[in-house]
């Protein structure tokens, strides 16, 4: 008997030997080419059982086994393969889609929920390619998934709701991972994650608010970070009628052309503008000061610094910033009938 199996143990031997240094060899000429990157990982392992695999078709080809078990055993084969390569794929492209929303190639971090939807859909191709394989017809099972299918579409309209929102969301790019966005009901953060159901924001305050992805689709969405990161800070500084337009001016630029090269967050290009609006307060010259900032985030230490060096350059300019000042008068009449006017 141990004779008989002599030959196929050789062939499977051969046959693994000369596969795995194939493999080898492929494996270090794709290291060479790309680098190490995630692809690599993901095949390392998956690649030794195709390996083996051969081996054993090769074996059972060489071996005189019944007809019968050579058939049950070429589809036990069959199926591993397929279960493996259906795996495998779905990592690599799981991996692909992330490392390209890493470089931005798709617009930005990709989610949660476009990875989850493209390994789904390769296990379900997969799933039927396996059950094909094992001699199952698929045709029925379609049908009843169809109607059962329907089914269970009507009993999860909410959660169908918010994975179709979430597609949406994906699909549109209103928002991306990584943007500052704030919504309608007033609701701003960080977009940590679009899942299947809910978007998930990181608030400045480290807290993470969840919201289905329905009422993300249907809200008013200010996304801060669109078209590009940078925005305009808009600042209001108020001085006494006293003061010569042309000086707060020209101060205040200086200022802050001075501060683009020091406080972080602060850009230099575009240049800072100032215009005499609103302009004649009650009490006060109204200036407004437009700066640009590298993102949304970077107004609150801008404003910090910002604030403070426009307050010790007026108050070195002999500069009066007024305080809020009103005038009454009273009036009473006097004895000879006219009026008696006190201010």
């Amino acid at each position: 008997m141990w004779w008989q199996l002599f030959w196929p143990a050789v062939a499977f031997v051969a046959t693994a030997v000369i596969a795995l240094a194939l493999r080898a060899v492929v494996v270090s000429a794709l290291h060479r080419w790309f680098g190490a990157n995630g692809f690599l990982d993901v095949i390392r392992l998956p690649s030794i059982l195709w390996c083996l695999v051969l081996a054993l078709y090769v074996a059972i080809g060489v071996a005189e086994l019944p007809r019968r078990l050579t058939q049950d055993l070429a589809v036990i084969l069959t199926a591993a393969i397929i279960v493996s390569v259906t795996v495998t794929i779905a990592s690599v492209i799981g991996s692909v889609i992330a490392r390209a929303g890493e470089r931005r190639a798709v617009g930005g971090h990709v989610t949660g929920l476009a990875q989850t939807a493209a390994r789904v859909g390769i296990l379900l191709v997969g799933a039927l390619v396996l059950l094909d394989a094992l001699g199952i017809k698929i045709t029925p099972i379609l049908t009843a998934l169809g109607v059962g299918g329907l089914a269970v579409a009507l009993a999860l309209q909410d959660s169908l709701g918010n994975l179709f929102a979430g597609m949406h969301l994906l699909a549109d790019k209103p928002i991306r991972v990584g943007d500052y966005v704030k919504l309608a009901d007033n609701v701003e953060g960080y977009v940590v994650d679009v899942g299947w159901r809910s978007t998930r924001l990181r608030m400045l305050q480290n807290n993470v608010v969840v919201i289905p992805n329905s009422k993300v689709a249907q809200s008013v969405i200010t996304n801060y970070d669109l078209p590009e990161s940078r925005m305009a800070l808009v600042m209001k500084v108020s001085v006494a009628y006293s003061a010569d337009p042309d000086r707060v001016e020209s101060a205040l630029i200086d200022e802050t052309a001075q501060a683009a090269g020091q406080v972080t967050g602060l850009l230099a290009d575009p240049k800072p503008l100032v215009r005499l609006i609103p302009g004649f307060g009650d009490w006060s010259l109204d200036f407004t000061l437009i700066c640009h900032v590298a993102s949304f985030v970077d107004q609150y230490p801008v404003q910090h610094e910002l604030r403070k060096r426009i307050l010790r350059r007026l108050r070195a300019e002999g500069i009066e910033i007024p305080f809020p000042t009103r005038t009454v008068e009273t009036r009473s009449a006097r004895g000879d009938g006219h009026p008696a006017t006190t201010t």
